[in-house]
């Protein structure tokens, strides 16, 4: 094998072996960015080490090996060990210390991942923060990947790691799952941070590219993760659920020269149907917890009744349009209320989609949000209105900041502008 795919497959190693490497250290550490630190002294290692002796047969245990003897030496090093040694009247014994941090590292890895998950994710940290340190610690992403991903500079990407780390330390904030009522408020915080990934990989809010599915993949591995590790927990079924049956729809949501295809003129063939079964099981996992539906698992409701339509003329309207009727009421929002427009249009027709829209056009919350004048436009296409259409999607091209969008809606406002005369 040549360095260069030595490094590619050391690369992909990373990706999957770095979150265990991480979450393992950190515990014993107390420091996430210390762990990550150590993690990547290992990784160092492999780069140098593996293009000449070659790819170990089990890579993750020996990454996990060297870390550990990084750590080892760190703690050694440490005078606030050194010190609190001091204080307890204790000698240092380095064979103990080794001992300790074997038996930490060979407990369930779940644990630990489900503390760093947590770690990642906490409230205190800005959104883009937690998106950030996520994608770095669990995802396995490089700063200048997770810089392309979301179209902002590789030092910004760098800052708010940097200083994610730092707020993380300075707060004390424990290498633990929470308990109580303030585990319901750091989950909400985690299935927050992947549905924000996820989002941004199936419908790009800015650049040259419809999707960004690289980002669609690390959140739909994460939520798959986090469900097997906290299996009880309705709303994590949920979220995965709909990851998984919005992800089944990729291959069908570009056209051959990146220009985007809606859904109503996918080609349905095109559906991964392994993917659309897996989110139907996870929507099932999520049911059978009982209770009511949380805001993902309605949201999965809704992308089921598209996976289970073989043609768009299928489609349960109805049952989509009271689905976003109890998300609304469930988790207000201008934007569920426009997809519930969206939904009564296709129900009851143009005319009555077009009057929810028209009521959502004084919302200060969506005055720049171009979904809402492109779904008017739309709405008063099939009612024969195009000059009105027409100023309505050519306002919804100047909001977007996706060039593969705006392309789109110029087109629609052209076909309008042509139809007209």
């Amino acid at each position: 094998m040549t360095t260069s795919a030595t490094h590619r497959t050391i690369a992909a190693l990373w990706r999957i072996e770095s979150p265990r490497l991480i979450a393992g250290l950190a515990r014993i550490v107390r420091d996430v960015g210390r762990a990550e630190e150590l993690a990547q002294d290992a990784l160092v290692a492999a780069l140098e080490l593996w293009p000449q002796s070659g790819i170990p047969e089990r890579p993750g245990a020996w990454l996990m090996t060297a870390a550990k003897y990084r750590a080892i030496d760190s703690l050694r090093r440490s005078k606030l060990a050194l010190r609190k040694h001091e204080e307890l009247g204790l000698e240092i014994d380095p064979p103990d210390v080794q001992a300790e941090l074997e038996a930490a590292l060979d407990d369930e890895v779940g644990d630990d991942l489900l503390r760093l998950v947590f770690t990642a994710c906490h409230p205190l940290l800005s959104p883009e923060a937690r998106v950030a340190l996520t994608l770095r610690l669990l995802g396995g992403l490089t700063t200048p990947e997770i810089a392309r991903a979301f179209l902002v500079p590789e030092s910004t990407v760098a800052q708010r790691i940097v200083r994610a780390k730092r707020t993380l330390a300075e707060a004390g904030v424990g290498f633990e799952v929470p308990r109580g009522p303030e585990l319901a408020a750091r989950l909400n915080s985690v299935l927050e941070v992947l549905y924000l990934i996820f989002n941004e990989g199936y419908a790009a809010t800015s650049g040259d590219d419809w999707m960004r599915p690289a980002l669609c993949e690390d959140a739909l591995r994460l939520g798959r993760i986090v469900a097997e590790l906290v299996p009880h927990e309705p709303e994590v079924h949920g979220l995965v659920a709909l990851m998984e049956i919005q992800a089944s729809r990729t291959g069908a949501r570009v056209g051959p020269r990146g220009q985007p295809i809606l859904l109503l003129e996918q080609n349905r063939g095109r559906w991964d149907r392994v993917l659309i079964g897996r989110g139907l099981a996870a929507l099932a996992r999520a049911e059978a917890l009982g209770g009511a539906l949380g805001p993902y698992a309605l949201q999965a409701a809704i992308a089921a009744c598209h996976a289970r339509a073989l043609t768009p003329g299928a489609t349960d309207w109805p049952r989509i349009a009271a689905l976003y009727k109890t998300l609304a009421e469930l988790a207000p929002s201008p934007v569920v209320e426009l997809n519930r427009a969206v939904a009564v249009a296709m129900a009851l027709g143009p005319a009555a989609g077009l009057e929810l829209v028209d009521a959502l056009t004084t919302e200060p919350a969506l005055q720049h949000y171009h979904l809402l004048f492109a779904v008017r436009g739309d709405l008063l296409t099939k009612l024969g209105r195009l000059d009105e259409a027409r100023a309505a999607l050519e306002h919804a091209a100047s909001l977007t900041r996706n060039a593969r969008e705006r392309e789109l809606l110029r087109a629609r406002a052209a076909a309008c502008a042509a139809a007209h005369e």
